[in-house]
C-alpha cells in the first residue's frame, strides 16, 4: 500500500493557491485542466517532498477546483492535514505576516493549527523535539476553531 494524495475541494483556485503556495510554502508539481469535466486539479508537495512527488506522484495534496460555482462547508469534518517544519516559530511568523490567522498558536513549541481559506484545518508540527516556549506565542490565545 502507498499513500498517494489527499483531495481538498476549493471554491476559488487563485485564493487557495495564494494560501497553500505563497503563504504556506507548498510547491505545485502538476496541474490537470479537464475541459470536458469542467475542473482543474492542482497537485502540491511540501518542499522536502518535491523530488519524491515528481518521481512517484506522491505524497501530495490535490486541490480540486470545479469550474461551475459550488459552495463547500464543513471543512472541519474533513479532519486535518499535517506538515512537519524545521522551525515552527519562524513558519508561524511567516504565515502571520501573510495574513493567516494562527488558530492554535505554538505555545508548546511543538504544535500549531491554521485553517485554509476553504476551512481545511492544517496541523503544523515542529521537527524533532519541541522548541522552548517563546513569546509572543507562549501567551497567545486560541482564535476560532481548528
Amino acid at each position: 500500500m502507498e499513500y498517494l494524495h489527499t483531495m481538498v475541494r476549493v471554491a476559488d483556485l487563485d485564493r487557495a493557491l495564494a494560501f497553500y503556495v505563497d503563504a504556506f510554502g507548498l510547491k505545485e508539481v502538476r496541474r490537470v485542466e479537464n475541459e470536458k469535466g469542467r475542473f482543474t486539479l492542482v497537485f502540491l508537495a511540501a518542499p522536502g517532498d518535491v523530488a519524491r512527488a515528481e518521481a512517484e506522484k506522491s505524497p501530495l495534496i490535490e486541490l480540486t477546483y470545479n469550474w461551475d460555482p459550488e459552495e463547500y462547508a464543513g471543512g472541519r469534518n474533513f479532519g486535518h492535514l499535517a506538515y512537519r517544519v524545521d522551525d515552527i516559530y519562524a513558519f508561524c511568523q511567516r504565515l502571520k505576516e501573510a495574513g493567516v490567522t494562527i488558530n492554535r498558536p505554538p505555545r508548546d513549541g511543538y504544535m500549531a493549527f491554521v485553517r485554509s481559506p476553504d476551512g481545511i484545518s492544517i496541523e503544523i508540527l515542529q521537527k524533532g523535539d519541541a522548541k522552548p516556549p517563546q513569546e509572543p506565542w507562549a501567551s497567545m490565545e486560541n482564535t476560532g476553531t481548528w
